[in-house]
């Protein structure tokens, strides 16, 4: 089963997000409180436990939910994989896939603190169809 590990936000962009208990995702805008919220393609920013996992198995310290500034930290599902439309339900809400990967902006504090950023390579982007809550524990079904 695909799930939500957890639920991350951040007040400006390129820092670290800190889990939060749940999180309100509104239509076409993303986590209420985001930093990377508004009305654009990249709403709402993933990225897998497996890939953190991988991060950390290459010698990286002290990885954990947030670290790569995505806003909802998964498990259980492929999300590198999935088709830029596909559409996702998960908690209350659900969302369209718009961007696989993204290109690292120049100071970024993940790739300093890391050494290397995943998200680049294994993130996705989506933006909020019908607006709900998310906490972790929450399935995510590919609809």
């Amino acid at each position: 089963m695909a799930k939500v590990v957890a639920v991350n936000i951040s007040a400006t962009k390129g820092v670290i997000k800190e889990p939060i208990e749940k999180g309100y995702f509104a239509f076409n805008h993303g986590l209420e409180g985001d930093a990377h919220a508004g009305d654009w393609h990249r709403q709402v920013s993933l990225l897998s436990q497996e890939s953190i996992d991988k991060m950390t198995a290459s010698g990286a310290d002290n990885l954990s939910a947030g670290k790569f500034a995505e806003n909802l930290t998964t498990e259980g599902i492929v999300l590198y994989e999935l088709p830029i439309g596909t559409k996702l339900k998960i908690g209350e809400t659900e969302m369209e896939v718009t961007q696989i990967g993204k290109e690292c902006h120049k100071g970024c504090a993940i790739r300093e603190l890391v050494g290397d950023c995943v998200m680049p390579r294994e993130g996705i982007f989506t933006k909020v169809l019908v607006p709900g809550w998310i906490k972790a524990g929450d399935e995510i079904t590919i609809i």
